[in-house]
């Protein structure tokens, strides 16, 4: 995974476009080491604990992905660092290099693969749209912050690079039939981010989560971006209340899709991926 060089007085935000650019639309995947303080990765990893046994106590709260593993959609004034996190230089540079000006956060939300997870099948997070298809455009960014330090036994993320540009044909448009996986597994990198490391990716790079055989869960943390002409907020309900809309600052809602409301409402996950449900004994 490459590091977003920082190079002051260049770029975006005085990180370097180039080496963005060519990191997500080359390996479709990119990091900056060391983003946050441990204890601020402890005080999210937190956040995630009490939103998890929430979600899990009250019907369809959280989506399984797999034997034991979970996505939860969160409401983003209940994650205590969220205006860190959207507002951090180098995830601002990321997008505004990628997606342009005027991009938009439109998920908040976290995965958890807990003890006991399956290897998932090879996939991309929802269909490829035209404007990378045929456009040669990425419009659309998924930033991940682990909670833990990941070792090797914990289901670490997965990715074959560059593969964000494979056109699956008339087959399933998000998950490759088998007779591909041989190209995915030759090319596949297995990520081991440390607590304090961001990453941005293409969630249209194949990739998947692996079996967790340790006894203990890999939160991270997922900030889904668009460009304004994606459409994945149709598939999420971002939700801020009036008073914490208002309370952030101005450079930080204009990014922000979602409803302002005078009470926080459940959120009904539309993102259902039915195809990881099941996980694989491979």
């Amino acid at each position: 995974m490459q590091d977003a060089a920082h190079t002051p007085g260049h770029g975006t935000e005085g990180y370097d476009v180039a080496t963005i650019m060519g990191g997500l639309y080359g390996d479709g995947i990119i990091a900056c080491k060391g983003a946050f303080e441990r204890a601020w990765v402890e005080r999210l990893g937190q956040d995630i604990a009490t939103l998890f046994a929430e979600a899990r106590a009250r019907p369809g709260g959280a989506l399984e992905r797999g034997p034991n593993r979970y996505y939860v959609e969160a409401h983003p004034e209940r994650i205590s660092g969220f205006a860190d996190i959207i507002g951090h230089p180098w995830v601002v540079a990321v997008c505004r290099a990628v997606l342009g000006p005027d991009y938009r956060v439109v998920e908040a939300g976290f995965d958890i693969p807990g003890p006991g997870a399956l290897h998932q099948p090879w996939h991309r997070d929802f269909a490829s749209p035209e404007a990378t298809l045929k456009g040669r455009r990425l419009n659309s960014l998924a930033f991940n912050i682990t909670t833990v330090n990941v070792d090797e036994d914990m289901g670490p993320f997965e990715i074959a690079p560059g593969t964000q540009w494979d056109d699956l044909g008339d087959g399933d448009p998000m998950f490759p039939p088998r007779e591909l996986w041989g190209r995915y597994e030759a090319r596949a990198q297995r990520k081991l981010p440390r607590m304090g490391d961001i990453s941005a990716r293409s969630a249209l790079t194949i990739h998947r989560g692996t079996a967790n055989r340790s006894d203990r869960s890999r939160p991270v943390f997922v900030l889904g971006v668009d460009a304004p002409d994606a459409r994945n907020a149709d598939k999420h309900d971002l939700q801020l209340s009036r008073a914490y809309y208002e309370s952030l600052a101005p450079h930080l809602r204009e990014h922000i899709t979602c409803r302002v409301v005078d009470g926080l409402e459940n959120i009904v996950q539309a993102h259902t991926i039915e195809g990881l449900r099941m996980g694989l004994t491979m």
